[in-house]
């Protein structure tokens, strides 16, 4: 049931597209978002149709000479403003996105703290754009290097994070003297329009971020990208629709940046602290719900430990409460849809169907909403899809390994590569598994290391290009050298 506070917050979020400084109605059907915890419509917004999105780049070009001539120090100050109205504004925003997304109010309420990290670094990094000027080796020219805003930039957002996903591509893109259009997930739209709108409280100008929430992504997308005046594609989601994009912005050789799927390893070798590796799995697989690409997918623990090990997690993870994240006590709360929970199960049951051993959960309660217990599974065969395929939902798959060859061996045995957790007390191994694993992030003997100032991204099918950290802003960033001779 939707309290009154919930329903006064609601009737403060915008339901129109934001172009040019304006909110405005769509060419398309109202789309209904819902909330996964009751299925209950939360509000109707505007739908974009192609013609809408042309008319968002139209405002971002138009407005992108000026915003890249504005003084660093103005863009820095800004984005300043957008963290303080963010920090005043936190119990809003947390309670928008367990109302739209699910997780639990304390989990978003994190969500806050992290995605408003991205508009106070960015704001920093804003006046440290820099270049360089000296004498080329051989003598006869001097070099001077300097960076430009790319231009206008189009920005697909997903549903999970939506406050954080939102400012960590929003916020190196106006640093960088960037004007946007932002596309966010039509599952979790409403926190992005209400942060626009908090943007615009800042002090951002007209045309400088543009927001369409549509319902139809690649008709929409997809001329916008075949747009000559697009610079940019910043995209964060799945690997096949990743690839997809980038054979779209192949055709305009547009800078892109990717942050795609991931298949977790999370290794336990034998001398870990298990007490840690238990903590930094709840951590590592139930934050949001299991929906996260950096949640742990394959738990990979040394045969010594593995029984000891399941048995904690298994303890842990019947202490969970389920139940709508407005709720006290809630620690895991809706998935985002029905077709959610219809995957999920189906990677649990294929998984029990060959051989697996069922501890805890493996199938959706009782009652309205998307909801799907927290399962562990052990003795997990390597033919299962669950040790394939990303889960996104609370479900945790334990296979052994008998030397730390083979933990390596399983751990790199995936098309993906964004991140890996490992659990030793052994600082010589922890130090080779930093040179073995193949993945663009590790937590080792940890499992959250997301942080603003740190490069977020992955390698293989898991993306290209980094978010955050020294990193981000050149992503926005393009490179010009002269030379001008000795006279």
């Amino acid at each position: 049931m939707v309290s009154t506070r919930e329903t006064e917050l609601l009737a403060r979020v915008p339901d129109g597209l934001y172009i040019n400084g304006t909110w405005q109605q769509g060419g398309g059907k109202a789309i209904e978002v819902t909330d996964p915890a009751t299925g209950a419509v939360l509000k109707r917004i505007a739908n974009a149709d192609a013609a809408d999105g042309i008319r968002a780049l139209d405002a971002a070009v138009e407005a992108a000479e000026s915003w890249a001539a504005t003084a660093p120090r103005t863009r820095a100050e800004i984005l300043r403003r957008a963290f303080d109205l963010l920090q005043e504004r936190r119990d809003d925003f947390a309670l928008l996105m367990t109302m739209e997304m699910g997780k639990p109010l304390a989990e978003a309420n994190g969500e806050v703290t992290y995605g408003g990290e991205f508009l106070r670094w960015f704001s920093e990094e804003a006046v440290r754009i820099s270049g360089r000027f000296g004498l080329n080796p051989e003598g006869t020219g001097t070099m001077v290097v300097s960076q430009y805003p790319v231009g206008p930039c189009l920005l697909i957002t997903p549903w999970n994070f939506p406050l954080a996903m939102a400012t960590r591509k929003i916020a190196p893109a106006l640093a960088a003297g960037c004007t946007v259009v932002v596309k966010p997930a039509e599952l979790t739209p409403l926190t992005t329009l209400f942060f626009v709108q908090l943007l615009e409280d800042a002090g951002v100008p007209a045309g400088v971020v543009n927001v369409i929430t549509t319902s139809t992504s690649s008709a929409v997308a997809g001329p916008i990208i075949a747009d000559p005046r697009l610079r940019k594609l910043s995209f964060t989601g799945s690997t096949p629709v990743g690839r997809k994009l980038i054979q779209q912005a192949a055709q305009g050789v547009l800078r892109t940046s990717m942050e795609l799927g991931g298949n977790a390893p999370f290794v336990v070798f034998e001398d870990a602290d298990l007490d840690k590796a238990v903590e930094g799995a709840m951590l590592a697989k139930f934050r949001n719900i299991g929906q996260a690409c950096t949640a742990a997918n394959r738990f990979i623990v040394h045969e010594s430990v593995a029984a000891e090990f399941a048995r904690r997690l298994t303890e842990r993870v019947g202490a969970l409460k389920i139940g709508r994240g407005t709720e006290a006590g809630v620690t895991i709360g809706p998935l985002v849809s029905e077709a959610a929970v219809a995957g999920t199960d189906a990677l649990v049951q294929d998984a029990l169907a060959h051989g697996a051993t069922l501890l805890a959960g493996g199938k959706r309660p009782e009652g309205a909403g998307s909801f799907y217990e927290p399962t562990v599974l052990t003795d997990v065969a390597p033919a299962s899809a669950l040790l394939t395929e990303e889960i996104f939902g609370p479900v945790v798959g334990i296979v052994t390994f008998a030397d730390e060859a083979e933990g390596v061996r399983l751990a790199n045995s995936t098309e993906y590569g964004l991140i890996s957790y490992v659990y030793t007390q052994d600082v010589a191994r922890g130090q080779r598994m930093i040179a073995k694993l193949e993945t663009g992030m590790m937590g080792l003997n940890t499992g959250l290391v997301s942080n603003a100032a740190a490069p977020f991204g992955g390698v293989k099918q898991s993306g290209l290009g980094r978010e955050g950290g020294l990193e981000g802003i050149q992503e926005y960033l393009s490179t010009k050298y002269t030379l001008i001779p000795v006279s």
